[in-house]
């Protein structure tokens, strides 16, 4: 079996991750927390996101923990900008890299940043004109790749068309969410095959949800198929706030420990990671969602 010689670690625990979780942390922790899987070796790491703290309280803020990131670290901090006034924010705060995110269901777009999916598009060509001439770079995300929670299954057709539309507007790659977590090895599997005709594989992420135990078999068939970009956060932090019963991505412990398994590369420190991810489990007052943190405890 061909695997990739070395992965890229997207560590969405400090965005994705936290903004689903019931208490917000103070900047202080925030900054911490990012600090130490800085010091794990993770190279890419969302550090925030400029949204309405209406929606998003746990994201509040967010300026004033990139306030503090260094800015010429080799480490990447990106934040999520879902509009003009949010890229204006992230600009302010010396962020390099930003994302937008679309989905593969009109119901999730509504339910989630309340506007159709073509709308959404619509919304963020000018967010990723403005970064792209600024000289940021732009990640895309896709939502629900394979299930919805409002729709069911996601036609694949729709995942393919989305995932073109973010890469003519100027996203370097397009992470692909199974947000529900209800993907399969063979789902994904599908779903991969048919995004390749297309998409060279230096262009997909694959960003899996573990609410029903398929994330590292999901990563795994990814790998197989050559996608060497995987999201993934400390501690299994996370969830959708707007997918009922959906659990954190896959933890980033559990993902390193597979990859070290399988002999690829990816630089990343398992007892650091393992550390910060205990650091925030305490301070969020919850379990730690990775099995391998609890194993090597």
């Amino acid at each position: 079996m061909n695997y990739p010689p070395s992965v890229k670690i997207v560590e969405v625990g400090p965005r994705d991750g936290l903004q689903n979780e019931k208490t917000s942390l103070d900047t202080e922790t925030r900054v911490e927390l990012i600090t130490q899987l800085t010091n794990a070796g993770l190279s890419y790491i969302e550090a925030g996101s400029f949204v309405s703290p209406k929606w998003v309280p746990q994201m509040a803020g967010s300026d004033k923990v990139f306030e503090q990131l260094p800015v010429d670290a080799a480490t990447t901090y990106a934040a999520l900008t879902p509009n003009m006034q949010g890229l204006e924010r992230a600009m302010q705060c010396g962020v390099k890299e930003v994302a937008v995110f679309a989905a593969t269901s009109q119901s999730f777009s509504q339910k989630n940043i309340n506007c159709s999916i073509a709308e959404s598009i619509e919304r963020f060509k000018p967010v990723a004109r403005e970064a792209l001439s600024a000289g940021l770079a732009v990640r895309g995300y896709i939502s629900c790749v394979v299930g919805c929670p409002y729709e069911g299954e996601v036609d694949i057709e729709s995942v393919a068309q989305v995932a073109q539309q973010l890469l003519a507007m100027g996203c370097y790659e397009v992470s692909l969410g199974d947000t529900i977590g209800v993907g399969t090895p063979a789902s994904i599997e599908t779903l991969l095959n048919r995004l390749l005709k297309d998409i060279t594989a230096d262009k997909l992420a694959i960003h899996a949800h573990d609410t029903y135990g398929q994330a590292l078999a999901n990563i795994l068939i990814a790998l197989q198929l050559g996608i060497s970009t995987v999201d993934s956060s400390v501690a299994g932090l996370g969830g959708c706030p707007y997918a009922q019963g959906a659990s954190g991505n896959v933890a980033t412990e559990d993902l390193i420990y597979m990859l070290n398994g399988l002999g690829i590369n990816h630089g990343v420190d398992l007892p650091k990671l393992i550390a910060a991810g205990h650091f925030i489990s305490q301070k969020l007052n919850r379990a730690n969602g990775s099995k391998v943190g609890i194993a090597l405890q």
